[in-house]
């Protein structure tokens, strides 16, 4: 049998109980807390789309451009290009001095250095939309989020809803973005052309859009402060790198997507990049099937074709692999 414990045993054995009951219950309250913080960050984080419709409106397709330029100019956003891919569209980009200083920031970033509005006659509506600027910030894996050029942008033409694929990404998701396994990301640019410096390559890319190289034309230029940096907006026309042949082919939704164009050619340094096309049509349209109808097996043929167009857009040599 057990002696009786001593006064000093039983305090002892009291303490240290009461001890490890006072543990449990902080475990308890700490976990409950870390889940309900978890819980929170997961409500907290926003589902962002690639694109947002501003408004819907009927009439003269004409007019409607008319007035969203004003709009646009009286909210301090510079125009720098026009494209109508067809005739029921027209596209404005637009930047400003935010827009060029936070793509100076980031490696890369003259790809966001420019935004895009979109006016579409669908039916007998006419959408007014642009591309998010939140979302492009994260696709381009630019150090800013671009909130205030999406304010700015929604103050000027209005803010209905953020559209594209059925379900948005979260931020860390779209900047790790890739379509599948063993395509392209951000970071796997197609290099077009390499000259001897940043100023021969902007020549050469001028001097080639000038001359329709590879069925292109030039839509814009920004060119990005401080640095040896240009993005090129640029028009497709030819074959299956067309513009027209591939929006007819993956922009089906009632809702259209006319603000994924112009593609892009960025003359960063002594080279001339652009996004594959992979990567960059994808980023639009992340829920498009791979087979069907309305898939990418439709316009399997674009990526090479792209890229050849966009080599000879740039001033470089179209090899025979393509």
């Amino acid at each position: 049998m057990h002696a009786p414990f001593s006064l000093p045993e039983i305090l002892l054995i009291t303490f240290i109980g009461v001890t490890q009951m006072f543990i449990r219950k902080i475990y308890v309250v700490l976990t409950a807390a870390l889940l309900l913080a978890s819980a929170g960050l997961l409500q907290a984080a926003e589902k962002l789309k690639p694109f947002v419709l501003a408004s819907t409106t009927s009439g003269d397709l004409a007019a409607v451009v008319t007035e969203v330029k004003g709009k646009l100019s009286t909210a301090g956003l510079e125009l720098v290009g026009e494209y109508s891919p067809y005739e029921t569209a027209t596209i404005l980009i637009v930047t400003s001095d935010a827009l060029k200083a936070a793509a100076a920031k980031s490696e890369f970033g003259g790809y966001g250095a420019a935004q895009r509005v979109s006016i579409t006659k669908v039916g007998d509506d006419i959408q007014v939309a642009y591309t998010n600027p939140v979302y492009m910030a994260n696709a381009y894996r630019m150090k800013s989020d671009l909130k205030s050029i999406a304010d700015q942008l929604k103050n000027a033409l209005g803010a209905m809803q953020q559209y594209g694929p059925d379900e948005g990404m979260e931020a860390d998701d779209i900047r790790e973005y890739h379509y599948m396994f063993g395509m392209e990301y951000f970071d796997d640019p197609s290099v077009l052309a390499e000259f001897g410096s940043y100023n021969e390559a902007v020549a050469a890319v001028e001097k080639a859009l000038a001359a329709g190289k590879g069925g292109a034309s030039k839509v814009y230029r920004v060119d990005v402060p401080g640095k040896s940096e240009s993005v090129f907006g640029v028009a497709l026309t030819k074959g299956c790198s067309g513009d027209k042949f591939i929006m007819e082919s993956i922009d089906f939704k009632p809702l259209r997507s006319t603000a994924h164009l112009p593609y892009e050619m960025l003359v960063s340094g002594d080279k001339v990049y652009a996004l594959y096309a992979r990567f960059r049509i994808a980023i639009n349209f992340p829920d498009l099937a791979m087979m069907g109808d309305n898939s990418f097996f439709k316009i399997m043929c674009a990526p090479d074709a792209i890229e050849e167009a966009l080599t000879a857009a740039a001033g470089g040599t179209v090899d025979d692999d393509f």
